[in-house]
């Protein structure tokens, strides 16, 4: 590109012009000197940053198992995120305060782990209190016996029904 300018061919003063600006616009975001040496050391350090968090966060998580202690041996389970215990043991975890074991009733104690709710007693599905029931089904009425043993003959046939006149209609305009 340099030569163009000053070749024997030289350019005319408006394609040197557009030249110039075509060079100015390639180099326009490019870093220079100690600017891009320090850009390049940030890229590199975030680079191995990240790829080893990612890397040890890795092999952390997948080796990561549950901290209680069942008759003396220790749960097999994987813990869940961020916590050290799974979701079987969580509520021996002091700190956590995403769980509490569930209330039960009065025959049936349980101490399975319930999700921290609205509710002031949150229970698993299985000791979950319905609220009381809102619709009431109506009563049926009795129907007096008197009503339904009346006499047949009070009700009119089909026959008895057809009209025995024909009444002229009379239209109005």
């Amino acid at each position: 590109g340099s030569s163009l300018l000053t070749g024997p061919e030289a350019l005319m003063a408006k394609e040197r012009e557009n030249l110039k600006r075509l060079k100015c616009l390639r180099r326009y975001r490019q870093r220079y000197g100690v600017e891009a040496l320090l850009h390049r050391q940030l890229k590199e350090r975030r680079m191995l940053a990240t790829d080893g968090a990612a890397q040890q966060a890795h092999t952390t998580r997948s080796s990561q198992r549950c901290l209680a202690f069942v008759d003396d041996v220790r749960c097999s389970n994987q813990s869940l995120p961020m916590a050290r215990h799974c979701l079987t043991h969580i509520c021996q975890d002091t700190n956590q305060t995403l769980f509490k074991p569930c209330q039960g009733s009065e025959e049936v104690p349980c101490t399975k782990p319930v999700p921290v709710s609205l509710s002031e007693d949150p229970c698993c599905p299985l000791h979950l209190r319905l609220p009381p029931q809102m619709y009431v089904p109506e009563q049926v009425l009795a129907v007096p016996e008197e009503l339904e043993a009346a006499p047949t003959d009070l009700y009119l046939s089909a026959a008895e029904l057809q009209p025995t006149e024909s009444l002229p209609l009379e239209f109005s305009d």
